[in-house]
């Protein structure tokens, strides 16, 4: 009679704890079959993973395929976490971060009024930045769990994440395969490589990388002291919404120009509340395929950070609109506290015609890589 109940009470709990899991990921109610097994539960739970190669160390998670620290050493060797975050997974599963570090998609930035039209059929998205859709939409790929695939550790550790998104999730067309591999391809590298193959529609896509630097250190304040070079010489402007105009204009002689290495808050003050567009990476140098897009650089620690990507486009972001977010460590982030420099396709792109399409037909591929190289001078 004990080894029933006690068979009993352990069938109870098991079937509390899986509803309890189900009830607060329910997105996983798939993994659940009659041949499943908790393992393979736990491998869609929301979990923190560290790549380390003994000079550079990066904390990410599968949920919203995010970067929740990255640490570099300065011109004294000293190590310093550069990018903003919280020190638990908890803020984020609240939706308490501003799209600190994620992945978002399947379009990132800005949707005019959250409409499109492809192939004669009109799609809606939600109205979650209004009077326009932002970043995917209220449940983006920022705010879901990916699948790990696989992780590597050793002299190149790397982590490959995937999300399987479905045909009218958040209002977008057709079923699309993601995946994003982090790689620490060198002593102060990080490579991002982000892929994407739709069903059997054609589907706009664009993913973005949102991760807040800071080179000084997370808690040190705003980055109006940082430097910036931009290899763009044009920037698409926008209207009183924030959506592009359909314009490609020149920087030179305007406060877009970055062309020329400058810090930041030189010019600010002249674009309002801050910077929040989309340059046109047409100058850079290449390698590997990639254009140099960006140089940034912090005058007191010396470290810099050289990106690299094949994307036509990068937002960049001043966080505007943080404003007393309590981090990592207690530390308080205000207005200005990172700068975001997310390589994308155009915003609105789906809606302009004379901007680079972001349609992926059935048979191709989307292919996105980032290369962010740390460094000090």
């Amino acid at each position: 009679m004990r080894i029933t109940f006690l068979h009993l009470s352990a069938s109870v709990s098991v079937l509390v704890l899986t509803l309890i899991l189900l009830a607060r990921f329910p997105q996983q109610r798939k993994y659940l079959s009659s041949s499943s097994t908790f393992h393979e539960l736990k491998m869609t739970e929301p979990k923190i993973f560290e790549l380390n190669n003994g000079t550079t160390q990066i904390k990410v998670s599968n949920f919203g395929c995010s970067i929740l620290s990255l640490s570099v050493p300065d011109k004294d060797g000293k190590l310093d976490d550069v990018v903003l975050g919280f020190d638990t997974l908890e803020p984020y599963l609240k939706g308490m971060a501003p799209y600190f570090g994620c992945i978002v998609g399947r379009v990132a930035n800005r949707i005019k009024e959250g409409k499109f039209t492809l192939n004669g059929v009109e799609y809606s998205l939600a109205i979650n930045n209004p009077p326009n859709s932002l970043h995917g939409g209220q449940k983006g790929y920022d705010k879901v769990v990916w699948e790990v695939v696989e992780q590597k550790q050793g002299e190149i550790p790397s982590i490959t994440f995937k999300y399987q998104s479905h045909d009218g999730e958040e209002g977008f067309p057709g079923d699309l395969s993601v995946t994003a591999t982090y790689t620490l391809t060198s002593k102060t590298t990080l490579k991002l490589d982000m892929e994407a193959v739709p069903g059997n529609k054609p589907t706009p896509v664009s993913l973005a990388q949102h991760t807040y630097w800071n080179l000084a250190g997370h808690s040190s304040g705003d980055i109006l002291g940082h430097t910036a070079q931009l290899w763009a010489n044009h920037v698409t402007p926008l209207d009183q919404n924030s959506i592009p105009t359909g314009e490609i204009l020149p920087v030179k002689g305007t406060p877009f120009d970055f062309t020329t290495e400058k810090a930041i808050g030189r010019d600010i003050q002249q674009v309002g509340i801050g910077y929040d567009h989309n340059y046109v990476l047409d100058c850079g140098d290449e390698k590997e395929g990639l254009k140099h897009a960006a140089k940034i650089k912090d005058p007191k620690s010396s470290r810099v950070l050289n990106l690299w990507t094949n994307a036509p486009g990068m937002q960049v972001y001043t966080a505007n609109y943080v404003n007393g977010v309590v981090g990592k460590n207690g530390a308080v982030y205000n207005k200005h506290a990172g700068v975001c420099l997310e390589t994308q396709g155009f915003p609105n792109a789906i809606n302009t015609p004379n901007f680079p399409s972001i349609v992926v037909q059935p048979g191709e591929k989307y292919q996105h890589t980032m290369l962010f190289e740390f460094s000090v001078e």
